[in-house]
């Protein structure tokens, strides 16, 4: 809080009966809120950066000045009152606050510089948005971005409210306000452990999945109920060893040799050294939509981060095809 004034003063309230005092100063409550929060008053001077005999001086013309008993003395040593922590729990309010309105400040002023709010399904939050974050960035470099998670159902509604400046989804959208871009269209892939027996495969095929281990997404997700109706449809039997509703987790089970899975090229960002890949036939698409407001107020950035994004995943997507020859 140094950007404070030191000397500021507060005013403290008059009542009947109470004597007319100094009015208190920031230093003061700022000394005191360090006492609280770090024990001594050598430590609580030295996160100040000024002397012990500066700080006991403070400290000692904040009881004065307020009236009020805040500390107990013992062998040398100062001991919060209940009113002390009492009134600490009203400093600490008023201090974040004041941390809060510089956040805002702060994030004011990287509006001029550009300012863009990016929600991603969870499943492509990892490596893949980072990596097309960090492209976007390289060309846009006065541009400040916020990368938000929620789930895909909210992205469509944040977008709408001006929440979210772009959003990445799997689900449909629907609404005259909303332009939406496909991303990449791709079938789902087959994902293994190293060393794995179906490795051996060129391509992956129904019947090999047959009591093979399988990890899968959760029937709610729109990969989840994909592979159970191509399962379904082929009558594979599936042996299920565990089902999560996050891609990070699905991967992390495979790559930790728990059993393979299906999932969505851009799925394996961050994976691929640690997991084998292998297409997938019949086919399973699996797509994504970019989705924006149809008056956004960050038209010229949202078509830069569009491009980029659409650029990652076909790189992506063509070094993983790389390792199959």
């Amino acid at each position: 809080m140094d950007a404070i004034v030191s000397n500021t003063e507060i005013d403290v309230p008059y009542s009947k009966g109470y004597d007319m005092r100094r009015a208190i100063n920031l230093r003061q409550v700022e000394i005191f809120k360090a006492l609280i929060e770090h024990g001594t008053v050598s430590r609580a001077a030295e996160v100040l950066k000024i002397s012990q005999p500066a700080a006991s001086k403070l400290l000692m013309n904040l009881e004065s000045d307020t009236g009020l008993k805040l500390f107990d003395r013992y062998k040398g040593r100062l001991a919060p009152t209940t009113q002390a922590l009492r009134l600490h729990e009203e400093v600490a309010r008023i201090f974040m606050g004041v941390s809060q309105l510089e956040s805002a400040i702060e994030m004011i002023r990287r509006e001029d510089q550009g300012r863009l709010v990016i929600g991603v399904i969870p499943a492509l939050s990892g490596a893949f948005i980072q990596r097309t974050t960090i492209s976007f960035l390289k060309h846009n470099p006065n541009v400040y971005c916020l990368v938000k998670s929620p789930s895909s159902r909210w992205i469509a509604e944040y977008v709408l409210t001006r929440k979210l400046d772009i959003g990445l989804v799997t689900a449909r959208i629907d609404n005259p306000f909303i332009v939406t871009e496909p991303l990449l269209e791709h079938p789902l892939l087959c994902i293994m452990p190293i060393d794995h027996p179906l490795a051996r495969h060129k391509v992956i095929r129904p019947d090999h999945l047959n009591d093979v281990p399988f990890v899968s997404f959760s029937p709610e997700t729109y990969t989840g109920q994909k592979v159970t109706s191509m399962f379904e449809k082929y009558r594979v039997n599936a042996n299920v060893v565990l089902t999560a509703d996050a891609n990070p987790t699905v991967s992390q089970f495979v790559a930790a040799g728990l059993g393979v899975s299906l999932v969505h090229p851009l799925f394996v960002a961050g994976m691929e050294k640690q997991i084998v890949t292998r297409p997938f036939e019949p086919t399973i698409p699996l797509d994504f939509l970019l989705c924006f407001s149809q008056d956004a107020r960050n038209a010229r950035l949202i078509a830069e981060f569009v491009r980029e994004t659409k650029a990652v995943a076909l790189r992506f997507i063509e070094e993983l095809k790389g390792g199959w020859n």
